[in-house]
């Protein structure tokens, strides 16, 4: 048989090649470092864009709520006024409902009616509880009176000023008599 020869290896042979196996684990731990740190990053990014989100969020809250005090303030505003021009029109023997051939009369009622409306647009509703039974969460009992024969116990009769409500919050109770 013949003699396999062995190529020889040098010494500087060797050293490169630990040199390589050196470089090549360097390597390695820099790509796991820059794997971690990626994930570290993605993690952040993630984490930055719930808050964001969370806040904008928030932040939309935040400014229907606004409206909504607002809303609430300039209808605790404008409500005794409405009042006023109702308690004139029928002062005056008008039907806030009807129309009138005076023009002045003609131009309050016109006045109280796009009030009215105004408020109904943006969600401010009167709150008129005549017959209906007395509730303390909407309404104010200023006084009572004896009920009528046949008649039922704690139900509103006469009603002295129209409560308001924004949407299901109560702006102003309505101030009632009630049956005794």
């Amino acid at each position: 048989m013949s003699e396999e020869q062995v190529p020889e290896t040098t010494s500087e042979e060797v050293v490169s090649e630990v040199e390589a196996e050196g470089v090549e684990q360097d390597l390695d731990a820099l790509l796991a470092d820059a794997h971690k740190e990626k994930d570290e990053y993605l993690e952040l990014a993630k984490r930055t864009q719930a808050d964001f989100e969370n806040f904008r969020k928030r932040m939309a809250q935040e400014v229907q709520a606004a409206g909504v005090r607002g809303k609430g303030q300039v209808a605790q505003e404008v409500v005794p006024a409405l009042d006023d021009l109702e308690r004139a029109i029928e002062a005056a023997g008008l039907d806030p409902e009807g129309d009138s051939e005076d023009g002045l009369a003609h131009g309050v009622l016109l006045v109280f009616r796009s009030l009215r409306e105004g408020l109904k647009r943006n969600g401010i509703e009167a709150i008129d509880p005549k017959g209906e039974k007395f509730d303390p969460n909407q309404h104010e009992a200023l006084s009572t009176l004896p009920a009528a024969a046949g008649g039922e116990s704690g139900v509103v009769v006469e009603v002295l000023q129209k409560g308001y409500r924004l949407d299901d919050k109560l702006i102003r109770p309505a101030r009632v008599v009630v049956s005794e």
